[in-house]
């Protein structure tokens, strides 16, 4: 067998011919088909993936030998003789995702499974526009796939995704390292020596929140993101909305407040002006420094500077200082979530970031305003629920999109 990254490439289709050719496609579809629907017998895949029994006998042998796929032993039937089930083996295909976010980058290496084997944060990091920001990116990126444990060999391709406008089509981010000729897709290919996808932070969340939720969830999700930006992620039946250009998402920016504050954007009024984590920490320090009482002052009056986190862990510590501030962005949520389920009609609202770590002190606001300012049989439509999958979200639902990719999912 050629080389697993070659197996996978659908370049490969171009250079290959006749019987190889057609074997390669059929074996890559049986392992798509397993991935989706997991271990399988023979006669499921035959019937599935429309290919004779001798074909697919002698295929998935092949895949047995490679080490993709292995027996699972035999299914109990009613009577007769008992068939064997295969199903992926979860040692021989790994991927990577890297989130790039704006104070810490995340780093996970998954199963063929989407089960994440390696995890890892690096917290001494800030997102900038700047050559040296991205000689560090790279430079991390690189440590960690050399450090990871895994075989560099078995790591098929890397899911990269990054705050900011997105489009994974042309692999460049319209926020930051804009100044470089090269794309940042083509740079990352060359800095790891294997494939990789450039991604929407908040696109990447939401397809891992998409990918491992529940049923219940549905097929058709709006992903709200309040972390120090915000953003949308959509699902349409099953699938990622990108928008034209992939920049999809962008609520943030959307005029939402007749105020005189400038956004990160340039303009003035946008949601990101009130209800980012961003804007929760300017909004205490200047209460703080009013003379508001908080379990925060102590570090207030140390000139330490005060994070989005510290405000959520005071708010979950009964500080009635961040509460109310909680509350207040809940309501404000609440009501520019309005709009978006009565356009979207969505199944589920998921609600995540770091703002999201406040649990019912933002939830519950953010529901009873939703519930006021939008239709009533929408808002009765529609579940809402908060993420369980903390910051690690971005990083795994990148790596999600290169296996899906890669795999032929996508």
């Amino acid at each position: 067998m050629v080389s697993l990254r070659d197996f996978f490439d659908k370049h490969e289709d171009d250079l290959q011919k006749g019987i190889d050719h057609k074997n390669n496609l059929i074996k890559r579809n049986v392992v798509a088909y397993m991935a989706v629907n997991g271990p399988s017998t023979l006669a499921d895949l035959t019937q599935k993936l429309h290919i004779s029994i001798p074909t697919m006998t002698k295929l998935v042998g092949e895949l047995v030998e490679d080490k993709l796929v292995a027996e699972n032993g035999k299914i109990e039937t009613t009577g007769g003789r008992r068939p064997n089930i295969y199903g992926l083996t979860t040692t021989a295909i790994y991927f990577a995702g890297v989130n790039i976010a704006r104070d810490n980058m995340q780093f996970v290496v998954t199963d063929v499974k989407n089960q994440i084997i390696v995890s890892r944060q690096e917290t001494d990091f800030a997102l900038e526009d700047t050559p040296e920001c991205l000689r560090r990116i790279c430079a991390s990126i690189e440590g960690f796939v050399e450090g990871c444990g895994i075989d560099r060999e078995k790591i098929l391709g890397m899911g990269i995704c990054i705050a900011g406008r997105v489009n994974p089509m042309t692999g460049r981010s319209y926020k930051y390292f804009t100044a470089n000729e090269e794309s940042l897709t083509s740079l990352f290919d060359r800095v790891t020596g294997m494939p990789t996808l450039l991604e929407n932070d908040t696109r990447a969340r939401c397809y891992a929140e998409y990918n491992a939720g529940s049923p219940q969830d549905g097929r058709n999700i709006l992903y709200l993101h309040l972390g120090r930006g915000v953003a949308i992620g959509i699902v349409m039946d099953g699938k990622l909305f990108y928008g034209k250009s992939g920049f999809a998402g962008e609520f943030g920016h959307t005029p939402f407040f007749d105020n005189e504050k400038i956004c990160s954007c340039g303009k003035k009024g946008c949601l990101e002006t009130e209800i980012s984590g961003v804007a929760v920490e300017e909004r205490i320090v200047d209460l703080l420094g009013g003379g508001s009482n908080s379990i925060l002052r102590e570090k207030f009056e140390r000139g330490e500077s005060i994070h989005v986190d510290d405000v959520t862990a005071a708010a979950r510590n009964d500080d009635n200082l961040a509460i109310e501030l909680m509350e207040d962005v809940g309501e404000k949520a609440g009501k520019s979530i309005a709009f978006l389920i009565n356009i979207f009609n969505p199944e589920t609202v998921i609600i995540g970031g770091n703002l999201s770590y406040a649990g019912d002190y933002i939830m519950l606001p953010l529901k009873a305003s939703t519930n006021k300012y939008s239709l009533n049989l929408v808002y009765k439509d529609t579940r809402f629920r908060l993420s369980d999958m903390g910051g690690g979200a971005g990083a795994l639902g990148a790596a999600m999109l290169m296996r899906d990719k890669i795999i032929c999912l996508s």
